[in-house]
Protein backbone atom coordinates (compact mmCIF):
# COMPACT_ATOMS: atom_id res chain seq x y z
CA UNK A 1 0.00 0.00 0.00
CA UNK A 2 1.09 3.90 -1.15
CA UNK A 3 0.00 6.67 1.19
CA UNK A 4 -2.83 8.95 -0.15
CA UNK A 5 -0.25 11.72 -1.44
CA UNK A 6 1.82 8.94 -3.27
CA UNK A 7 -1.16 7.11 -4.70
CA UNK A 8 -2.35 10.80 -5.98
CA UNK A 9 1.29 11.36 -7.57
CA UNK A 10 0.89 7.96 -9.48
CA UNK A 11 -2.56 9.46 -10.89
CA UNK A 12 -1.29 12.81 -11.94
CA UNK A 13 1.31 10.83 -13.72
CA UNK A 14 -0.76 9.16 -15.98
CA UNK A 15 -3.11 12.13 -16.09
CA UNK A 16 -0.48 14.69 -17.15
CA UNK A 17 1.08 11.87 -19.87
CA UNK A 18 -2.38 11.56 -21.21
CA UNK A 19 -3.36 15.43 -21.20
CA UNK A 20 -2.75 16.28 -25.20
CA UNK A 21 -4.05 19.88 -26.61
CA UNK A 22 -4.56 18.76 -30.25
CA UNK A 23 -7.38 19.97 -33.29
CA UNK A 24 -9.84 21.62 -32.67
CA UNK A 25 -7.73 23.25 -29.98
CA UNK A 26 -11.14 25.00 -29.21
CA UNK A 27 -12.54 21.65 -28.15
CA UNK A 28 -9.64 20.17 -26.09
CA UNK A 29 -7.63 23.72 -24.33
CA UNK A 30 -10.96 23.51 -22.08
CA UNK A 31 -10.73 19.62 -21.33
CA UNK A 32 -7.31 20.05 -20.23
CA UNK A 33 -8.00 23.15 -18.61
CA UNK A 34 -10.23 21.41 -16.06
CA UNK A 35 -8.36 18.49 -15.87
CA UNK A 36 -5.54 20.77 -14.50
CA UNK A 37 -7.21 22.79 -11.99
CA UNK A 38 -5.98 20.55 -9.13
CA UNK A 39 -8.53 19.57 -6.52
CA UNK A 40 -8.55 16.63 -4.36
CA UNK A 41 -8.65 13.69 -6.88
CA UNK A 42 -10.39 11.98 -4.42
CA UNK A 43 -12.11 9.52 -6.34
CA UNK A 44 -9.55 8.18 -8.73
CA UNK A 45 -7.25 7.91 -5.63
CA UNK A 46 -9.66 5.81 -4.43
CA UNK A 47 -10.32 3.24 -7.10
CA UNK A 48 -6.10 3.10 -7.17
CA UNK A 49 -6.61 2.36 -3.48
CA UNK A 50 -9.24 -0.34 -3.73
CA UNK A 51 -7.38 -1.86 -6.53
CA UNK A 52 -4.19 -2.12 -4.01
CA UNK A 53 -6.30 -3.08 -0.81
CA UNK A 54 -7.93 -6.25 -2.81
CA UNK A 55 -4.57 -7.29 -3.64
CA UNK A 56 -4.25 -6.25 -7.37
CA UNK A 57 -1.66 -3.90 -8.76
CA UNK A 58 -3.13 -0.25 -8.67
CA UNK A 59 -1.41 0.81 -12.17
CA UNK A 60 -3.83 -1.97 -13.38
CA UNK A 61 -7.05 0.66 -12.40
CA UNK A 62 -5.06 3.99 -13.51
CA UNK A 63 -7.83 3.82 -16.86
CA UNK A 64 -10.71 3.57 -15.01
CA UNK A 65 -9.59 6.24 -12.35
CA UNK A 66 -8.80 8.31 -15.15
CA UNK A 67 -12.56 7.80 -16.75
CA UNK A 68 -13.84 8.43 -13.21
CA UNK A 69 -11.44 11.49 -13.10
CA UNK A 70 -12.57 12.74 -16.53
CA UNK A 71 -16.23 12.28 -15.93
CA UNK A 72 -16.47 14.10 -12.49
CA UNK A 73 -14.95 16.86 -14.35
CA UNK A 74 -17.14 16.81 -17.10
CA UNK A 75 -20.13 16.94 -14.39
CA UNK A 76 -18.09 20.20 -12.97
CA UNK A 77 -18.62 21.90 -16.42
CA UNK A 78 -21.77 21.51 -16.75
CA UNK A 79 -22.72 22.30 -13.35
CA UNK A 80 -20.66 25.65 -13.82
CA UNK A 81 -23.02 26.38 -16.49
CA UNK A 82 -26.15 25.43 -14.58
CA UNK A 83 -25.20 27.68 -11.41
CA UNK A 84 -23.29 30.00 -13.20
CA UNK A 85 -20.37 29.90 -11.33
CA UNK A 86 -17.69 32.20 -12.19
CA UNK A 87 -14.69 30.05 -9.72
CA UNK A 88 -13.86 26.95 -9.90
CA UNK A 89 -10.69 25.80 -7.38
CA UNK A 90 -10.27 29.40 -7.22
CA UNK A 91 -9.86 30.02 -11.12
CA UNK A 92 -12.37 30.68 -13.85
CA UNK A 93 -14.77 28.33 -14.85
CA UNK A 94 -14.46 26.91 -18.58
CA UNK A 95 -17.80 29.11 -19.43
CA UNK A 96 -16.63 31.92 -18.13
CA UNK A 97 -13.38 31.44 -19.90
CA UNK A 98 -14.28 30.40 -23.07
CA UNK A 99 -18.34 30.29 -23.45
CA UNK A 100 -21.15 28.45 -22.92
CA UNK A 101 -21.48 26.69 -26.34
CA UNK A 102 -17.78 25.45 -25.64
CA UNK A 103 -18.23 24.41 -22.21
CA UNK A 104 -20.77 22.40 -23.14
CA UNK A 105 -19.15 20.55 -25.88
CA UNK A 106 -16.17 20.51 -24.63
CA UNK A 107 -18.16 18.62 -21.94
CA UNK A 108 -19.88 16.11 -24.26
CA UNK A 109 -16.36 15.27 -25.53
CA UNK A 110 -14.97 14.67 -21.69
CA UNK A 111 -18.11 12.30 -21.18
CA UNK A 112 -17.43 10.29 -24.00
CA UNK A 113 -13.53 9.86 -24.14
CA UNK A 114 -14.11 8.66 -20.15
CA UNK A 115 -16.24 5.93 -21.58
CA UNK A 116 -13.64 5.30 -24.30
CA UNK A 117 -10.77 4.25 -21.35
CA UNK A 118 -13.11 1.37 -20.73
CA UNK A 119 -12.32 -0.32 -24.11
CA UNK A 120 -8.73 -0.73 -22.53
CA UNK A 121 -10.05 -3.78 -19.87
CA UNK A 122 -11.33 -7.13 -21.55
CA UNK A 123 -14.12 -9.49 -21.59
CA UNK A 124 -16.46 -9.36 -18.38
CA UNK A 125 -13.98 -6.87 -16.69
CA UNK A 126 -14.73 -4.24 -19.29
CA UNK A 127 -18.57 -5.27 -18.94
CA UNK A 128 -19.14 -4.79 -15.29
CA UNK A 129 -16.77 -1.66 -15.68
CA UNK A 130 -19.09 0.29 -17.97
CA UNK A 131 -22.01 -1.37 -16.26
CA UNK A 132 -21.38 0.28 -13.06
CA UNK A 133 -20.55 3.58 -15.02
CA UNK A 134 -23.64 4.10 -16.87
CA UNK A 135 -25.95 3.39 -14.10
CA UNK A 136 -23.83 5.53 -12.02
CA UNK A 137 -23.47 8.26 -14.34
CA UNK A 138 -27.59 8.53 -14.72
CA UNK A 139 -27.77 8.38 -10.82
CA UNK A 140 -25.36 11.58 -11.19
CA UNK A 141 -27.83 13.22 -13.98
CA UNK A 142 -30.83 12.43 -11.76
CA UNK A 143 -29.18 14.05 -8.86
CA UNK A 144 -28.36 17.26 -10.74
CA UNK A 145 -32.03 17.41 -11.64
CA UNK A 146 -33.47 17.27 -8.11
CA UNK A 147 -30.96 19.99 -7.48
CA UNK A 148 -32.52 22.37 -9.99
CA UNK A 149 -36.15 20.85 -9.14
CA UNK A 150 -35.32 21.83 -5.10
CA UNK A 151 -34.52 25.41 -6.32
CA UNK A 152 -38.15 26.28 -7.34
CA UNK A 153 -40.38 23.69 -4.42
CA UNK A 154 -41.11 24.50 -0.97
CA UNK A 155 -41.45 21.49 0.54
CA UNK A 156 -38.19 19.79 -0.05
CA UNK A 157 -37.59 17.81 3.28
CA UNK A 158 -33.81 16.96 4.50
CA UNK A 159 -34.80 13.38 3.68
CA UNK A 160 -35.39 14.50 0.05
CA UNK A 161 -31.87 16.61 0.14
CA UNK A 162 -30.13 13.42 0.97
CA UNK A 163 -31.49 11.77 -1.27
CA UNK A 164 -30.34 14.40 -3.82
CA UNK A 165 -26.69 14.37 -2.66
CA UNK A 166 -26.26 10.58 -2.12
CA UNK A 167 -27.11 10.93 -6.36
CA UNK A 168 -25.22 13.60 -7.41
CA UNK A 169 -22.26 13.00 -5.40
CA UNK A 170 -21.87 9.55 -2.91
CA UNK A 171 -22.82 7.35 -5.70
CA UNK A 172 -19.88 8.47 -7.57
CA UNK A 173 -17.68 7.91 -4.35
CA UNK A 174 -18.78 4.54 -3.96
CA UNK A 175 -18.38 3.60 -7.82
CA UNK A 176 -15.11 4.66 -7.71
CA UNK A 177 -14.03 2.02 -4.84
CA UNK A 178 -16.11 -0.34 -6.99
CA UNK A 179 -13.70 0.14 -9.60
CA UNK A 180 -11.28 -1.13 -8.18
CA UNK A 181 -12.62 -3.96 -7.09
CA UNK A 182 -13.83 -5.09 -10.13
CA UNK A 183 -10.31 -4.72 -11.64
CA UNK A 184 -8.94 -6.54 -8.86
CA UNK A 185 -11.66 -9.25 -9.67
CA UNK A 186 -13.12 -9.77 -6.10
CA UNK A 187 -16.42 -11.55 -5.01
CA UNK A 188 -19.28 -10.06 -5.27
CA UNK A 189 -19.81 -9.19 -1.71
CA UNK A 190 -16.52 -7.47 -1.29
CA UNK A 191 -17.76 -5.43 -4.39
CA UNK A 192 -20.79 -4.56 -2.17
CA UNK A 193 -19.73 -3.41 0.63
CA UNK A 194 -16.98 -1.34 -0.38
CA UNK A 195 -19.45 0.65 -2.70
CA UNK A 196 -21.35 1.22 0.65
CA UNK A 197 -18.37 2.27 2.50
CA UNK A 198 -17.96 4.79 -0.44
CA UNK A 199 -21.57 5.72 -0.82
CA UNK A 200 -21.70 6.56 3.08
CA UNK A 201 -18.16 8.22 2.51
CA UNK A 202 -19.74 10.30 -0.41
CA UNK A 203 -22.70 11.66 1.78
CA UNK A 204 -20.42 13.09 4.59
CA UNK A 205 -18.18 14.36 1.93
CA UNK A 206 -20.95 16.47 0.21
CA UNK A 207 -22.08 17.74 3.80
CA UNK A 208 -18.57 18.72 4.47
CA UNK A 209 -18.54 20.59 1.23
CA UNK A 210 -21.96 22.22 2.33
CA UNK A 211 -20.74 23.15 5.61
CA UNK A 212 -17.48 25.17 3.62
CA UNK A 213 -19.37 26.42 1.43
CA UNK A 214 -20.65 28.57 4.32
CA UNK A 215 -18.56 28.83 6.96
CA UNK A 216 -14.99 27.26 4.80
CA UNK A 217 -11.95 29.79 4.10
CA UNK A 218 -11.88 31.38 1.06
CA UNK A 219 -8.00 31.13 0.61
CA UNK A 220 -8.62 27.14 0.97
CA UNK A 221 -11.67 26.55 -0.09
CA UNK A 222 -11.56 27.12 -3.96
CA UNK A 223 -15.14 28.24 -4.84
CA UNK A 224 -16.87 31.58 -3.64
CA UNK A 225 -17.80 30.96 0.02
CA UNK A 226 -21.42 31.96 0.48
CA UNK A 227 -22.30 30.64 -3.10
CA UNK A 228 -24.85 28.17 -1.98
CA UNK A 229 -26.56 30.91 -0.15
CA UNK A 230 -26.63 33.48 -2.56
CA UNK A 231 -28.47 30.64 -5.22
CA UNK A 232 -31.09 29.86 -2.35
CA UNK A 233 -29.67 26.35 -2.49
CA UNK A 234 -32.06 24.58 0.16
CA UNK A 235 -29.08 22.77 1.42
CA UNK A 236 -28.78 20.87 4.98
CA UNK A 237 -27.79 24.12 6.88
CA UNK A 238 -30.60 25.47 5.29
CA UNK A 239 -33.78 23.20 6.10
CA UNK A 240 -32.24 21.95 9.52
CA UNK A 241 -32.29 26.15 10.13
CA UNK A 242 -35.98 26.12 9.25
CA UNK A 243 -36.66 22.97 11.39
CA UNK A 244 -34.80 24.57 14.36
CA UNK A 245 -34.79 27.92 14.10
CA UNK A 246 -38.09 30.27 16.19
CA UNK A 247 -40.40 31.35 14.23
CA UNK A 248 -39.05 34.73 13.28
CA UNK A 249 -36.24 33.73 12.47
CA UNK A 250 -37.99 30.96 9.85
CA UNK A 251 -39.48 33.90 8.31
CA UNK A 252 -36.29 35.81 8.17
CA UNK A 253 -34.24 33.08 5.99
CA UNK A 254 -37.40 32.11 3.91
CA UNK A 255 -37.38 35.80 2.99
CA UNK A 256 -33.84 35.75 2.30
CA UNK A 257 -33.72 32.70 0.16
CA UNK A 258 -36.81 34.34 -1.81
CA UNK A 259 -34.53 37.63 -3.21
CA UNK A 260 -31.44 38.05 -5.35
CA UNK A 261 -29.84 41.59 -4.14
CA UNK A 262 -27.23 43.12 -6.11
CA UNK A 263 -24.72 42.89 -3.15
CA UNK A 264 -25.14 39.73 -1.53
CA UNK A 265 -22.61 40.21 1.14
CA UNK A 266 -25.33 40.90 3.68
CA UNK A 267 -27.38 38.32 3.08
CA UNK A 268 -24.26 35.77 3.50
CA UNK A 269 -23.71 37.25 7.10
CA UNK A 270 -27.32 37.23 7.86
CA UNK A 271 -28.19 33.62 7.06
CA UNK A 272 -24.66 32.34 8.16
CA UNK A 273 -26.02 33.61 11.93
CA UNK A 274 -28.97 32.00 11.89
CA UNK A 275 -27.11 28.85 10.80
CA UNK A 276 -25.43 29.29 14.06
CA UNK A 277 -28.02 30.46 16.15
CA UNK A 278 -30.43 27.85 15.02
CA UNK A 279 -28.23 25.07 15.97
CA UNK A 280 -27.91 23.63 12.23
CA UNK A 281 -23.75 24.67 11.71
CA UNK A 282 -23.58 22.39 14.86
CA UNK A 283 -26.25 19.69 13.59
CA UNK A 284 -24.73 19.73 10.18
CA UNK A 285 -21.27 18.77 12.24
CA UNK A 286 -22.61 16.03 13.95
CA UNK A 287 -24.80 14.57 10.57
CA UNK A 288 -20.73 14.81 8.81
CA UNK A 289 -19.18 12.72 11.44
CA UNK A 290 -22.43 10.23 11.79
CA UNK A 291 -21.98 9.14 8.54
CA UNK A 292 -18.44 8.91 8.77
CA UNK A 293 -18.80 6.41 11.25
CA UNK A 294 -21.30 4.75 9.31
CA UNK A 295 -18.95 4.29 6.71
CA UNK A 296 -16.51 3.14 8.86
CA UNK A 297 -19.07 0.30 10.51
CA UNK A 298 -19.37 -0.95 6.87
CA UNK A 299 -15.41 -1.09 6.52
CA UNK A 300 -15.32 -3.18 9.68
CA UNK A 301 -17.13 -5.79 7.76
CA UNK A 302 -14.95 -6.43 5.09
CA UNK A 303 -13.02 -9.85 4.44
CA UNK A 304 -9.79 -7.61 4.66
CA UNK A 305 -7.04 -7.29 7.05
CA UNK A 306 -7.14 -4.77 9.43
CA UNK A 307 -3.96 -3.39 8.11
CA UNK A 308 -5.64 -2.84 4.51
CA UNK A 309 -7.94 -0.97 5.96
CA UNK A 310 -6.30 1.35 7.91
CA UNK A 311 -5.48 4.13 4.62
CA UNK A 312 -9.58 4.04 4.57
CA UNK A 313 -10.30 5.38 7.52
CA UNK A 314 -7.81 7.35 7.57
CA UNK A 315 -8.78 9.08 4.01
CA UNK A 316 -12.62 8.85 5.78
CA UNK A 317 -10.96 11.26 8.68
CA UNK A 318 -9.31 13.19 6.52
CA UNK A 319 -12.22 13.93 4.61
CA UNK A 320 -13.92 14.89 7.87
CA UNK A 321 -11.49 17.18 8.84
CA UNK A 322 -10.85 18.77 5.23
CA UNK A 323 -10.77 22.55 4.98
CA UNK A 324 -10.55 22.34 1.14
Amino acid sequence: MLAITEYREVFLDYLNNKLKIKEPANLYEPMVYILGLGGKRLRPVLVLMATDIFEKEHKEALDAALAIEIFHNFSLVHDDIMDDAPLRRGKQTVHEKWDINTGILSGDAMLINAYQLFENYEGDTFKELAKLFTKTAIEVCEGQQYDIDFETREDVSIDDYLKMIEYKTAVLVGASLQMGAIVAQVDEDCKKAIYQFGRLLGIAFQLQDDYLDAFGDPKTFGKQVGGDIIENKKTFLFLKSLEASTKDEAKQLEYLYSINPEDNSGKIETVKAIFKSSGAAASTKKEIEKYTNLAFDVLDGISIPEEKKTPLRDFGKMLMSRTV
